[in-house]
């Protein structure tokens, strides 16, 4: 008989059991399947190429984002963390997938500026605090919350908590609901043990998610041509929050892992 359950971490463990290992699943075996995924460079994913995101290079070009120290989640091959080390950012870009790092980093030997990311391989809630030291002034986030399941919003919103500065900002793109992803009720997710490949959001679920941050953009992201310099797909929502300066954001208090 197993009496296991003593803390909030506890508890989200337990709950990560429930998604099983699968090629829609968070835990037990995600960083396989990721590792699976990016070994084939030559697949026709779209976000497999040498480009930034148009939103993330349009919040630069307007100035709601300037140099400083940065954090990528889920970075995969490096193409928007080698974009803001070009500008003089200073970067870590974390991945579960050990492929995605090392294509990442053969990349950054390729770019100029890419010696100022430090690449990290590992789950950004599980690592070492001294890992990821923060403060940073930008958490940027392309399609890494998307795959989380509910539960780990509560380690997302802890993380963030954790490192963003005051005045900081947090950048991310995830599934728009009607255009791509799940819209199952978080708590059919559960019966179903799946993510259904992601989970598209609404306009008013982010704001409701990130309440304690200042909302500065979130519109869909522009459809971007082939021959674009820049990445596009407009099945995403693009948002930009400000962290108040005179207070945390959230009362989360859930450990990281």
């Amino acid at each position: 008989m197993d009496r296991n359950i003593r803390t909030v971490d506890d508890v989200l463990k337990l709950l990560d059991g429930l998604f099983a290992p699968g090629a829609d699943r968070w835990t037990g075996g995600a960083a396989d399947w990721w590792d699976r995924f990016y070994a084939d460079r030559d697949r026709a994913v779209p976000f497999f190429v040498a480009k930034p995101d148009e939103t993330l290079v349009d919040y630069l070009e307007r100035g709601l984002l300037t140099p400083g120290r940065a954090l990528e989640l889920g970075c995969g091959p490096g193409r928007n963390a080698l974009h803001l080390a070009a500008l003089g950012f200073r970067v870590d870009a974390v991945d579960l997938s050990p492929t995605a790092i090392a294509w990442a980093e053969e990349r950054a030997r390729a770019t100029p500026g890419g010696e100022r990311v430090r690449f990290v391989q590992g789950d950004a809630f599980a690592l070492p605090e001294g890992e990821l030291p923060g403060p940073y002034d930008l958490v940027y986030d392309s399609g890494c919350f998307h795959h989380l399941p509910p539960h780990r919003r509560i380690s997302y919103l802890a993380l963030i908590d954790r490192v963003l500065a005051p005045g900081g900002r947090l950048a991310l793109t995830c599934f728009a609901a009607g255009a791509m992803g799940s819209e199952l009720p978080d708590a059919a997710l559960y019966h179903e043990a799946g993510l259904q490949g992601g989970l598209g959001y609404t306009p008013q679920a982010l704001r409701w998610i990130f309440a304690g941050l200042t909302e500065v953009s979130l519109r869909r992201m522009r459809d971007e041509p082939a021959e674009s310099a820049c990445f596009g797909e407009p099945f995403l929502w693009a948002a930009l929050f400000r962290r108040p300066v005179e207070s945390p954001f959230t009362d989360c208090t859930a450990p990281g892992r």
